[in-house]
């Protein structure tokens, strides 16, 4: 196994495969590098001198320039270099289309049509609250219901999705739980859903309902906990009508082209821009380049890498939707007084990262080289059909959750430092180094840092794609999924009252 990985033949840092001390010497592509002190896994050394002011580049781009003069051999990280990021900036369209095409037949999958003519790959029963007051009876309903109605091959069980909103709420605010909550009780994996309401919440049914639109009767069911002498019985009533409903779906065999799926990252470090998420871009263009749908949301991570998004827009008018969706966000942070480019994490500066624009980079790579075909507000659904940019923010909850709630069926995380948490549809998780993936095996589904230890890097790209495929047809459930970990959240911005 090799010592250092070089990303782009035009970087001026390499990456420390694994812990290095000090006095050891490397070698990058003929170069023989020593090291002038101890460099942690993942982290950045130094392949050329670097004045004070000028850029470290990593990926072929700038992510960042210099505090101080670096020698060669020299740590870079946090201590001496700093983001290049400022503010709003003015944007052109210079259109870089170079899309990967895929060869061979069709790939399919196992999954359920609705009568919406949407696809799902689970065939479930969600029972919903419109406000965190009707939590506790959601959960006992659910209990219950899968106590009498256990799994079958072609019924995947009841989940509770609760959360903490619907009640004390205004304006915009409001409207954001309304808008995902309804998209969540018409997603394809719930074949039936049953809302449930306190009663006198802001979020109230007959809020709600406006918002929610027309829908099929037999396959969504309410009920006002209020209104009813025992909402749990009453709640079991309705649970026998929608399992009733459920039980007359059948997997069928279906193309890739109806895949909707979600790529996200969280607790990324210097691996996974080279690994977990390149690993995943490839599979982001197999799965577009056969019809099929990926989102991508983490627009604050896309702060210093947005250009290259811009100009993979499938046209000027797609071009101009992603400005948007950029300044949006940065007027976002300003509107409250926050630092645009405050950004990466603590987890992930110990994982290797520095600056922002490093992050984004990497954080990109699971866009692959797919032509971004549409740009979604928060709370909107999938229209077109290729690699769709949505409105959300970096943190996992509210970011997936509005990807799942826009229509992906499934959702696949990379992360270098690990976490065990499930959202609403199935969720794989790939990890970007093999000593946390080792550690972590009841967390981690695939592990992609066996690419830098000599996996070839398009037999781990279809590896991914073909257990996808698995998870999508039911014959595996993913780690969190086995587990039960289910979790909704939605982005709060507004006044509490």
């Amino acid at each position: 196994m090799v010592d250092v990985l070089r990303v782009h033949e035009e970087d001026n840092v390499v990456i420390a495969v694994s812990q290095l001390t000090k006095g050891t010497t490397v070698e990058d592509h003929g170069q023989k590098i020593t090291l002038l002190s101890d460099i942690p896994m993942g982290h950045k050394i130094a392949t050329k001198y670097i004045k004070t002011g000028e850029n470290v580049v990593r990926y072929g781009n700038p992510i960042g320039h210099t505090t101080e003069d670096i020698e060669v051999g020299q740590y870079v990280h946090t201590h001496n270099v700093k983001t290049n990021l400022s503010d709003l900036v003015e944007y052109s369209y210079q259109p870089n289309l170079k899309p990967v095409e895929v060869t061979g037949e069709m790939p399919v999958f196992d999954g359920y049509r609705r009568p919406d003519g949407k696809v799902g790959i689970r065939n479930e029963i969600w029972v919903i609250p419109t406000v965190f007051c009707a939590n506790g009876p959601v959960q006992r309903i659910v209990e219950l219901a899968n106590q009498k109605y256990p799994r079958t091959e072609n019924f995947d069980g009841f989940y509770a999705l609760t959360h903490p909103n619907g009640c004390s709420q205004m304006g915009e605010d409001l409207l954001n739980t309304q808008k995902i909550l309804a998209n969540l009780a018409k997603h394809p994996n719930a074949a039936g859903t049953l809302l449930v309401s306190l009663g006198c919440e802001v979020n109230s049914m007959d809020a709600f309902l406006p918002v929610l639109g027309d829908f099929n009767t037999q396959r969504i069911k309410t009920m006002i906990s209020q209104e009813v002498e025992d909402e749990i019985a009453v709640g079991m009533e309705l649970i026998d009508q929608l399992y009733e409903y459920a039980a007359s779906f059948k997997r069928e065999t279906l193309s890739v082209s109806e895949l909707v799926m979600a790529v996200n990252c969280g607790g990324s470090d210097g691996f996974s821009g080279i690994t977990a998420n390149a690993v995943l871009g490839r599979v982001t263009d197999i799965i577009t380049d056969f019809g099929g749908t990926v989102i991508m949301t983490e627009v604050p991570e896309m702060f210093g890498a947005e250009h290259i998004l811009m100009n993979r827009a499938a046209d000027e008018e797609v071009f101009n939707k992603i400005v948007a969706l950029i300044n949006d966000y940065k007027n976002y942070f300003k509107k409250y007084g926050q630092v645009i480019y405050d950004n990466p994490t603590q987890g992930n500066m110990a994982g290797g990262i520095s600056t922002l624009e490093e992050k984004s980079l990497g954080c990109t790579q699971k866009g692959g080289q797919a032509i971004v075909t549409d740009v979604l507000k928060y709370g909107e659904t999938v229209k077109t059909k290729g690699f769709n940019l949505i409105s959300g923010p970096g943190n996992d909850i509210v970011g997936i959750t509005n990807q799942e709630a826009a229509g992906a069926v499934l959702t696949v995380f990379t992360t270098g430092r690990g976490t065990p948490s499930g959202f609403a549809v199935p969720l794989i998780r790939m990890g970007s180094n093999s000593t946390m993936s080792n550690r972590k095996k009841d967390w981690i589904d695939f592990n992609a840092g066996a690419v830098v230890e000599g996996k070839d890097f398009d037999a781990a790209a279809r590896e991914m794609f073909e257990l996808i495929l698995e998870v999508a047809s039911g014959r595996k459930q993913s780690l969190a999924e086995a587990k039960g970990y289910r979790q909704i959240g939605m982005l709060r911005d507004g006044v509490t009252n």
